[in-house]
């Protein structure tokens, strides 16, 4: 595969995930259950918001055809976003919230870990950057994992359940195809093999601190590298893209 190509795929894949989490946690401004946690989560949206504007406007530099950060944003439907599966799940409630944003802080956290010593400088400076603060929302998410798991009755099944019903979403996390492989073979991308071994330590020991059993690997949803989803993407794209299809070219 040419190196312009998958690089583009790959800065989708990365600008996707946090754009699509972003808009997730926004749907808990002024929803929070505490007055501190919905600014926590206001904030840490607006992290997610701000990496997806990085990388998304490098995908559009890297592809050259005219594109910027916006039109990736609001003109791609649904088949052309390539965002991990936990990050457009539902809210649920405030653990469902809780165990898709932990187990993808984890994920992101080992990923930009690892991409800072990409050779691509901007990519590396970018992972670089993201990563100080993936390193605070894996930290609040963990912790809350750990409240929750390790406190009242209701709160433990409550956290138990959450994380039961999104774990068969986990393994889309570490696919792999020959996007991957070219990038790795240059020094650019990720071994995600690699990245899964750090996951599994990290979720195993805030699992264990939460007094919370890890689900057993069966049937794994996958597809997102095909621009597959869950039919709730398209009900993010619907409220996220809706002024830009309403009225094409606004801009503020």
């Amino acid at each position: 595969m040419e190196l312009r190509e998958a690089l583009y795929k790959y800065l989708l894949r990365i600008g996707d995930t946090s754009l699509i989490a972003g808009q997730r946690l926004a749907e808990w401004v002024s929803e929070g259950p505490t007055l501190e946690e919905d600014i926590a989560l206001t904030n840490i949206s607006l992290d997610l918001f701000g990496q997806a504007r990085a990388a998304l406007s490098y995908a559009a530099e890297v592809q050259g055809k005219g594109a910027t950060e916006d039109s990736l944003t609001y003109l791609r439907s649904e088949r052309e976003y390539y965002n991990t599966l936990l990050s457009e799940l539902p809210n649920g409630n405030f653990a469902n919230t809780i165990a898709n944003q932990f187990l993808n802080d984890a994920y992101l956290y080992h990923f930009y870990t690892a991409l800072g010593k990409s050779k691509d400088e901007k990519l590396a400076a970018f992972a670089i950057k993201s990563v100080k603060e993936v390193r605070y929302h894996l930290r609040h998410t963990g912790e809350w994992v750990v409240r929750l798991g390790d406190g009242t009755e209701e709160s433990k099944n409550k956290m138990q359940s959450a994380i039961d019903d999104v774990w068969m979403f986990t393994g889309d996390l570490f696919e792999m195809d020959e996007v991957d492989e070219t990038l790795i073979e240059m020094g650019i991308g990720v071994d995600l093999n690699e990245i899964k071994r750090s996951w599994d330590t990290t979720v195993n020991k805030v699992l264990e601190r939460a007094t919370i059993t890890r689900p057993e690997d069966g049937y794994m949803q996958t597809g997102r590298l095909d621009g597959q989803h869950t039919e709730y993407l398209g009900h993010i794209l619907s409220e996220l893209q809706y002024l830009q299809r309403a009225h094409p070219g606004a801009e503020w």
